[in-house]
């Protein structure tokens, strides 16, 4: 399945807010929340809508996710924790936190177009997976810094995670740590995502 391009309201009225995929919310915005309240879902749908969430949120075909699942299956500890871990060290989400880009796919076309530094290298990989005392700076070109000025200037984040620093004036972001789960930015139950996949494994 590939990545999701379609209208992106459609899906924020179905699975609420998904701050990476947008930062507009349809009118009647309340309307919507309060009809959501009274639909009565299926313990499959309740899981499928999780994941969806997840999804559209980190900009993920359903095979990009499904081998972030597999992989934080593997590791060490909660599996839900080191996926949101996973997705959340990727360059284009470090990119949006940090509000050099004001949503994901802004990011991965930042990076898509050679605009971004790690550790002083050009990388064009949106999946790249940060690491602690990385460097994240914008290209020393005119276009590549006012790309990232224009969204620091109307960046819609009220808050940089504690696991970043961004340094305004250099155009610079750095990874201090990995990321505790309680600074993800997106209310989600990754249990129930882990569910959903292990179920669909044993059908």
């Amino acid at each position: 399945m590939s990545r999701y391009r379609g209208p992106r309201f459609k899906k924020i009225r179905r699975l609420g807010a998904l701050p990476g995929l947008t930062n507009k919310w349809p009118k009647a915005e309340e309307d919507l929340r309060n009809q959501s309240r009274f639909i009565k879902k299926s313990q499959y749908r309740i899981r499928l809508e999780e994941k969806q969430k997840l999804r559209f949120h980190y900009g993920l075909t359903e095979r990009q996710l499904l081998k972030y699942v597999r992989i934080a299956g593997k590791a060490k500890g909660s599996t839900g924790q080191v996926l949101l871990q996973l997705l959340e060290m990727r360059l284009d989400n470090i990119l949006f936190r940090l509000g050099m880009a004001l949503t994901i796919p802004a990011a991965r076309q930042l990076v898509n177009h050679r605009h971004v530094l790690v550790n002083g290298r050009i990388v064009d990989i949106p999946s790249y997976r940060c690491k602690p005392l990385d460097i994240i700076t914008a290209k020393d070109k005119q276009q590549s810094r006012t790309l990232i000025q224009n969204s620091l200037n109307s960046s819609p984040h009220a808050k940089i995670p504690n696991h970043l620093t961004l340094d305004l004036f250099q155009y610079k972001g750095i990874v201090n740590q990995i990321i505790n789960s309680k600074w993800v930015g997106l209310q989600i139950n990754e249990l129930l995502i882990v569910e959903y996949y292990s179920r669909q494994t044993k059908t």
